[in-house]
């Protein structure tokens, strides 16, 4: 069913031609009336909070299959706490290109608060999560959990 939610929703952001925010504005996360996400799962939250990301941060993501050679792949580690909000993030690993990691970063920081994750996904109040920003060279990104495949070298 993600996987279905994932294709539809790149499909209706091809199809809107997506360069604003107005395409990617209809993917919307499944929340309570408090704020909580409904994923039960890391995975189902992962997700969410990527399509999050990217409708957040509409006018810095790639939009169709990222190149073949990137020009960066940076890998962020965070922390979320019970009320949604970025407790922690790091770069785990990347090619040290400051212009690519300081964009993971900043836009992680501006999707903040998150939907709150359900109390079954907290561990000590908090959710750490991994993502990977693909960077194609002109700067913009897509997210591994829910890129395209790459175009064929």
């Amino acid at each position: 069913m993600i996987k279905t939610r994932i294709t539809i929703t790149m499909l209706l952001l091809a199809l809107a031609g997506c360069s604003g925010k107005e395409g990617l504005e209809r993917t919307e996360i499944e929340t309570t009336t408090d704020g909580t996400s409904k994923a039960d799962s890391i995975g189902e939250y992962k997700v969410a909070l990527a399509n999050r990301i990217v409708q957040v941060n509409s006018t810095k993501v790639y939009i169709g299959r990222p190149q073949a050679l990137l020009r960066s792949v940076v890998v962020v580690k965070y922390t979320v706490d019970a009320n949604g909000s970025l407790v922690r993030s790091e770069i785990l690993r990347s090619n040290r290109d400051r212009t690519t990691e300081a964009t993971a970063l900043s836009t992680l920081r501006n999707t903040a608060p998150f939907p709150k994750p359900a109390s079954s996904l907290l561990k000590n109040g908090r959710v750490e999560l991994m993502e990977t920003w693909l960077f194609n060279n002109d700067g913009r990104f897509q997210l591994r959990t829910i890129a395209e495949p790459q175009m064929d070298e």
